[in-house]
């Protein structure tokens, strides 16, 4: 699966998330028919996958999770922490920071 930067195409999406939510970063990704938003805050970061064509397996969305991740240090959040919502055509990944590095 290949995760392509679509964030451009979502300029408005983007705008209200950073005004409206705690979020400083805001990223957007297009795999096919599959829709990936990735959110950054100071104590989260929130992963939402959306494909209405089709259920997501299992597989892709630990693809996902391990590309998103990959660029996240290790010791920034705890594995065991991590929540995954799944519903019908989307599925919602929360994952907590450490509060010790969490900086004030």
């Amino acid at each position: 699966m290949k995760l392509v930067n679509v964030t451009n195409s979502y300029k408005q999406l983007v705008n209200k998330q950073l005004e409206n939510t705690d979020a400083y970063l805001v990223k957007v990704f297009s795999a096919g028919n599959t829709t990936v938003i990735y959110t950054e805050a100071i104590q989260h970061i929130e992963i939402l996958i959306i494909n209405k064509k089709r259920a997501l397996r299992k597989t892709e969305v630990n693809e996902i999770l391990a590309y998103l991740l990959k660029s996240t240090p290790k010791e920034k959040y705890d594995k065991e922490q991590i929540s995954i919502i799944e519903l019908k055509d989307v599925t919602e990944i929360s994952i907590p920071i450490i509060t010790d590095l969490v900086q004030n």
